[in-house]
């Protein structure tokens, strides 16, 4: 992977930072997006490449001129694009009789069009390249996930689009990867929106017990190296994936369970 171009979304912390910094090991050239120009300028200055091997774009995947200024920044510095890995996202906690609407019109706006958006710019480069088209899921792609209705419906909506694309450049030597990781140790549930649209703040879950943002990004670029088709992460996530196709009912109970005992729970 050397000396590939890899354009990462959501870099200035969490998963994207680690896989940004996974890419720069790797002696790939990256280039980092996100909001957050501090966060990425830290992201950067963690990775210690030199600054032929990166460009730090600050850009706002929801609004589609940010999303074509990026792919063309990347093009303009580096020549093109052989990776694209749309990870920048946002998660919620509420029960969805509670929730405001413009909660789940942002995540939306975040998870599903910033990847379609970002997405329709890079495929020309991408499909020049014979480059790889990598979306960042969820287990909650897979299986409803409860007090996270707009979280999980925009992860789902990502793998949809990102499988018909898969099938729609079958023959044009498009690689497709929809990468799954389950709950994995990032500030997403400290910047998860509320049922007002107000940050969460701090995580209800045990971050210290779940896989590293660094395990999951050295795992998903295996699978960019390998051109894997689906990468599921965890053995919780593939234990939720299994028992979704064999025993729904079941499933369903147990993960009302699980979410039910997180701290301050909306599920009663």
């Amino acid at each position: 992977m050397k000396g590939k171009i890899m354009v990462v979304t959501g870099a200035s912390s969490g998963i994207g930072r680690a896989l940004a910094l996974e890419g720069l090991g790797r002696g790939m050239k990256v280039v980092m997006s996100a909001r957050n120009l501090e966060g990425l300028e830290e992201t950067a200055a963690l990775g210690g490449a030199p600054k032929g091997q990166f460009l730090v774009v600050r850009a706002d995947v929801t609004q589609k001129e940010d999303c074509e200024r990026l792919v063309e920044a990347a093009v303009q510095a580096f020549g093109g694009i052989d990776v694209l890995i749309n990870n920048a996202g946002l998660s919620m906690r509420a029960l969805f009789e509670e929730v405001d609407l413009s909660v789940l019109e942002r995540l939306m706006q975040v998870n599903f069009w910033g990847t379609v958006y970002t997405t329709k710019y890079a495929l020309p480069y991408l499909l020049a390249s014979g480059g790889s088209l990598v979306g960042i899921s969820s287990i909650a792609g897979h299986n409803g996930l409860p007090a996270r209705t707009g979280y999980s419906a925009s992860k789902f909506a990502v793998r949809g689009f990102l499988e018909t694309l898969r099938i729609e450049n079958l023959k044009k030597g498009l690689h497709v990867l929809v990468a799954s990781p389950g709950f994995t140790s990032s500030n997403i549930r400290k910047t998860a929106l509320s049922h007002d649209g107000s940050p969460q703040g701090e995580s209800p879950r045990a971050e210290d017990k779940m896989m590293s943002a660094e395990m999951a990004a050295w795992h998903i670029m295996n699978a960019v190296k390998k051109r894997k088709r689906v990468l599921v992460l965890t053995r919780e996530g593939k234990l939720i994936i299994l028992l979704n196709k064999l025993f729904p009912s079941l499933l369903d109970r147990l993960v009302y369970n699980q979410m039910a005992r997180e701290a301050n729970s909306p599920l009663k």
